[in-house]
């Protein structure tokens, strides 16, 4: 009888129940909002689907991310391996090769003045370097925070990796991610707020068609430009410029498409499960991560801000030809941030249809994210 009792006993006790902490508790709370947001509110769901359940599975089995010497057969936790992944950088280089393989570059090639709107939205991430230093941080963890403010996941993982912030890399992934699924809501605020009416309803001329010719040359050019002036750029912005090159090249087809579906979902999926399952409840519930996520929504607003700020300069410049709503997409998240340019325009004026004006900013702000990275990286001499 004692045996059945003992086994009972001990079946009971290695329920999680015995082991999870109210912190535990708060985070698997986190977990589900998340997951309603992206289920039931369609919020980014392909991003936070995979991080709401790495951070549900983390923070009920703590072991699935435990490290192989902390274990007594010297076998680590599943997510543990794919994590490690997000640490040397594949992943996130990746993932840039499959937005290069999903994205048309036509309207920055028709547009060049979009670079400068998407140089202006990363406004936030120096604003938030300097404001990251002003609360404590490092000068290497305070750049890896700023980046955020490029509303860019995978340049946030990347450079966290590069400045040896991995301590960082789950709360500053979660922050970078969480304001990207939450655009719709971030932005328009801050665009209605610093745009009249008249503004918002100016219609743009049709872009100028692009040669095949040049949709070839931008991706080669831009990777030989870039990466001679920042070389530390290469690993994102030759991944994203290769998967562009596959796009418009017409002749890899299997390539294109490949990295821009099967490839791109199975990486989504690895990084978005390793991502959410960093976020255990002693590592991401501090005061560190409270400031990180604070400065993180700082650096997406001044971002907007930028860009937005930027555009009606260019509105003034051009006699009212350029909308300063398009300004708001040079934060890099693509598409959504150029969606929303167009539904804010489209309130104002329903036969307003900004959606690929916004777009050259919109992919001029993944270039300049990867630049601003590389810069702090050339800083930093990493």
């Amino acid at each position: 009888m004692s045996y059945v009792v003992d086994t009972v006993s001990n079946l009971i006790h290695q329920t999680a129940f015995f082991n999870l902490t109210w912190g535990n508790y708060l985070m698997i709370i986190v977990a589900c909002v998340f997951l309603y947001l992206a289920i039931r509110r369609g919020f980014e769901p392909l991003l936070l689907v995979p991080i709401a359940f790495g951070m549900l599975l983390v923070n009920i089995y703590p072991d699935i991310m435990a490290r192989p010497e902390d274990m007594s057969n010297g076998v680590g936790g599943l997510l543990h391996y794919f994590y490690i992944l997000d640490e040397w950088s594949i992943l996130p280089s990746l993932i840039f090769m499959g937005v290069g393989a999903m994205t048309d570059f036509a309207p920055l090639i028709a547009n060049p003045k979009s670079f400068l709107m998407g140089a202006a939205a990363q406004l936030g991430i120096y604003v938030a370097y300097f404001l990251a230093i002003f609360l404590g941080f490092n000068g290497k963890a305070a750049a890896a925070i700023s980046i955020i403010g490029g509303a860019d996941g995978p340049t946030s993982i990347f450079l966290a990796g590069k400045l040896g912030q991995t301590g960082l890399m789950g709360p500053i992934a979660v922050a970078a991610y969480s304001y990207m699924s939450l655009v719709p809501i971030i932005q328009p605020p801050i665009m209605k707020a610093f745009t009249t009416e008249k503004e918002r309803k100016i219609k743009m001329e049709q872009l100028r068609p692009v040669s095949k010719l040049e949709k070839i040359l931008f991706p080669i050019v831009i990777t030989i430009v870039v990466c001679l002036i920042l070389p530390t750029t290469a690993p994102l912005v030759g991944m994203l410029m290769l998967g562009n090159l596959f796009r418009e090249s017409g002749v890899v087809k299997q390539l294109t498409e490949t990295a821009s579906n099967a490839l791109m979902y199975i990486v989504v999926i690895l990084l978005g499960t390793s991502v959410g399952a960093s976020t255990s409840a002693e590592a991401f519930l501090n005061i560190d991560t409270l400031k990180i996520v604070v400065l993180g929504l700082v650096a997406f607003a001044f971002g907007t801000f930028g860009g937005v700020m930027l555009g009606k300069l260019m509105c003034k410049l051009s006699g009212g030809k350029i909308n300063p709503l398009i300004g708001s997409a040079g934060v890099s998240a693509v598409p959504m941030a150029a969606r929303v340019s167009q539904k804010v325009g489209a309130e104002a004026d329903p036969t307003n249809f900004l959606l690929m004006h916004a777009m050259g900013p919109n992919v001029a702000g993944v270039i300049g994210t990867a630049v601003a990275a590389g810069t702090f990286m050339a800083i930093f001499g990493v």
